[in-house]
């Protein structure tokens, strides 16, 4: 059967060639499509005997559901966040932005910008915000 085998080894390496992304079966379903039927079982032989492989699929990251997940926010003030942004002047100086939002409204509570903010300017900020809207939950 090596002669009538050669034709389908021939067509499965050419195929293989064309999608190298498909597998055994695929390749089958195209191979008969292009005229030769043969079965499973053989198909599976003629693939082995000719060294072919599609590639490994890689498993997907799944999300991790032990991890809590983090709650939306209700109602106003329930949940601030602050964040700081980097920018540059045209003479080459470094500007700091720091914004604080409420999730909720989106609604920008401050924004202060400056050369440098130290950890006591962004606690003098904070504490401001405090006073003045209260503290979040």
């Amino acid at each position: 059967m090596p002669a009538k085998n050669a034709s389908v080894m021939e067509a499965m390496r050419a195929l293989s060639g064309i999608y190298p992304r498909f597998g055994l079966r695929r390749i089958r379903v195209l191979l008969g499509r292009d005229g030769f039927e043969i079965g499973k079982e053989r198909c599976a032989r003629l693939w082995a005997q000719a060294d072919l492989q599609a590639p490994k699929m890689r498993r997907r990251r799944r999300l991790a559901n032990s991890r809590p997940r983090v709650p939306t926010p209700s109602a106003r003030n329930v949940v601030w966040s602050y964040d700081f942004v980097f920018d540059a002047c045209a003479n080459g100086q470094q500007l700091k932005c720091l914004t604080v939002v409420d999730e909720y409204t989106r609604e920008c509570l401050a924004i202060d910008v400056a050369g440098s903010i130290r950890s006591h300017r962004v606690i003098d900020i904070l504490g401001r915000l405090i006073s003045v809207h209260g503290a979040p939950r």
